[in-house]
């Protein structure tokens, strides 16, 4: 057994004794480290006053109660045929940037799949919403999704119905990577209607959790679980979120962690929306597409394109060919002389740019007046008359 062995079956063993996010239980294992924990725990005799300062006797009792039943090398066996791993502080594979949760930081990693975590945490970035989404904010999810797996990013979520689940498949639909944090044990498909999506989350990604095997999701340990997807990612975008959705507590923690924000707009008239309104009116950016998340929590210079309407043939004209343009009248011919008046040039002049919007196909001569054409010319990015 290597020197790093015991510390790591203390930590399963403790995965069982502890709620995830305890910040007691953190300050505990700070105090004790985790094996020194394990064992005080486990004591016959009441641990003394200044064994765990601040901590009320009825959690400590819990704890001991549970510690007494807990059996981590049957859990690591069956990780381990299940091809997964149990990832504790230290491991080459453990993700630094968790232990900005400091006291809430995980008592260690239950992970199935191929990939490496901590490389994946480093370019990672959370995709969460509503449950009970709509198409809309299904399609732009996985739209999301899939952008930023095109562009090399890591795609975390929960893998819950709705706006994860999509994020989910957007990603793996690109042939890119995503990793999902459950609730639960990493042997539990929850939801079970996405057991073939976690299935293959874990053969292609990563599937994560801090509740060891067979453990099964409570309300409060959905909530927990967000601190631990604002922590991994370099950023939370949120498509679709009533005012109360978890996925806001996501939000909200990536912010006290200093993580970006950023939120996905809907219409103003959808409750699913409110809260992902509310977050822009905070602290949140507000996104679009893949390349606006990347231009926030890319590298310096990974700009996001700049936005614009569509470029019509009458753009491309030189500013005195459109004046004298926009001074023919909309439907009747009008004679040189007052199209010349109208656009403010000499009449030679302006017969000249006439005859130049006549050849782009803007105008036609009617005997000696000159009138707007019908006749659609195809656009072009060369600008026309002079430079």
């Amino acid at each position: 057994m290597t020197a790093r062995e015991p510390d790591r079956l203390a930590r399963a063993a403790l995965t069982h004794v502890v709620e995830p996010g305890d910040e007691h239980a953190g300050r505990a294992l700070r105090r004790h480290g985790a094996t020194g924990l394990l064992r005080l725990l486990r004591e016959d005799r009441e641990p003394g006053p200044d064994a765990f300062p601040g901590t009320g006797a009825r959690r400590v009792d819990g704890w001991r109660r549970r510690a007494r039943t807990a059996a981590p090398e049957r859990d690591l066996d069956l990780l381990a045929r299940l091809g997964g791993r149990f990832l504790v502080p230290g491991d080459p594979e453990w993700p630094r940037q968790l232990d900005d949760l400091a006291d809430a930081r995980p008592v260690g990693l239950w992970t199935r799949g191929p990939a490496d975590l901590r490389g994946w945490a480093l370019r990672s970035v959370a995709v969460v919403g509503a449950r009970a989404c709509t198409p809309y904010g299904a399609h732009t999810a996985a739209t999301l999704a899939a952008g930023l797996a095109e562009r090399g990013w890591v795609v975390t979520s929960g893998a819950a119905f709705g706006v994860d689940g999509a994020a989910h498949r957007g990603a793996l639909g690109s042939g890119g990577a995503t990793v999902a944090v459950l609730a639960c044990g990493v042997d539990v498909p929850y939801p079970p209607g996405h057991a073939g999506l976690i299935r293959r989350i874990a053969e292609q990604g990563l599937v994560v959790g801090e509740l060891p095997p067979g453990a099964h999701p409570t309300r409060s340990r959905f909530v927990l679980r967000n601190r631990v997807i604002a922590a991994l990612t370099r950023g939370t975008v949120v498509v679709e979120a009533e005012y109360r959705s978890g996925s806001l507590v996501t939000a909200r923690a990536a912010a006290r962690l200093g993580r970006y924000v950023m939120g996905v707009p809907g219409p103003v008239t959808s409750g699913l929306s409110a809260g992902v309104h509310e977050l822009l009116r905070g602290e949140a950016t507000l996104v679009t597409d893949a390349a606006e998340v990347v231009e926030l929590v890319g590298a310096i210079g990974q700009l996001a394109p700049t936005r614009r309407g569509p470029v019509l043939p009458r753009d491309l004209l030189a500013p005195d060919t459109a004046r004298v343009l926009e001074a023919l009248p909309g439907r009747s011919p009008a004679p040189l002389a007052e199209i010349a008046a109208r656009a403010g040039g000499h009449p030679d002049h302006t017969l000249a740019k006439l005859y130049e919007l006549h050849s782009l196909g803007f105008v036609e001569r009617r005997r000696d007046d000159w009138q707007l054409t019908n006749t659609r010319t195809e656009a072009s990015n060369t600008r026309h008359g002079g430079t």
